[in-house]
């Protein structure tokens, strides 16, 4: 009885493996599966907004996530922000000149030029 299930047992590792390895049918061995990379679904063509932030989600990877395609989004996401950034200093700075040139007026938090002396 004994013989008969290690003989069994033989035989059953025997298929696994050969139905693992892919024991001659179809096309041999189980087909490569195409790795899951992320699509950069952040728009090209505009900037990003709120909601392409919200719908933002990472392929999962064996320990997380894909470092190339966090720090990819992390890289466009921080070069948007600079962009904004320069944008609206440059709009302050344009406001603040068109404010205190002839006829302007002059912010309320800054004294007037002749409080000043």
């Amino acid at each position: 009885m004994f013989l008969f299930l290690v003989v069994a047992l033989a035989v059953v590792v025997a298929a696994v493996t050969l139905a693992v390895v892919g024991g001659g049918e179809g096309d041999g061995p189980l087909p490569d599966a195409a790795p899951e990379r992320l699509q950069d679904p952040l728009p090209p063509d505009r900037p990003v907004n709120r909601a392409d932030i919200e719908s933002l989600r990472f392929p999962l990877a064996a320990r997380g996530y894909r470092m190339a395609d966090v720090d990819d989004a992390l890289s466009r996401l921080g070069a948007e922000l600079a962009e904004r950034d320069a944008r609206i200093a440059d709009l302050e700075s344009a406001l603040a000149g068109a404010q205190s040139g002839p006829g302007g007026r002059v912010p309320m938090d800054k004294p007037a030029p002749e409080d000043q002396q």
